[in-house]
């Protein structure tokens, strides 16, 4: 599986910014998928996950309410909604791909396929 991650930037507190994840090289549709990030000095964060259908969703407690997963399984493509954006959520976000669920969703040793990574920063 390759995983392409793109749409980040700049953006001032409060703005919005929605990152992609194109996949390629395994039927998208059987794929569940993740976001993570990682600040400056700090480990890997989960951020969410969507299973391959796209009915269920699960976020980290720094983003409940403010960002929002999704897919597009005819477009082999993840999203990943921001909104409210605050400082802490500077960091490089990271796509990923599970191919078989072992029960801990939000530990980064679950999922076996990983994007290179997009910057999104966050200042005034």
């Amino acid at each position: 599986v390759q995983l392409q991650a793109s749409g980040g930037g700049l953006v001032q507190p409060g703005g919005s910014l929605r990152l992609s994840c194109a996949a390629s090289g395994r039927t998208f549709s059987t794929l569940r998928m993740g976001w993570f990030r990682r600040a400056p000095g700090r480990e890997r964060e989960f951020v969410a996950r969507i299973n391959q259908s796209g009915a269920m969703t699960y976020y980290g407690d720094s983003v409940k309410g403010r960002f929002t997963i999704s897919r597009d399984n005819a477009k082999n493509t993840v999203y990943l909604q921001m909104n409210s954006l605050k400082p802490e959520d500077t960091a490089v976000y990271y796509c990923a791909a599970d191919t078989y669920y072992s029960g801990n969703y939000s530990s980064p040793s679950e999922y076996n396929y990983w994007g290179q990574g997009t910057l999104v920063t966050v200042s005034s």
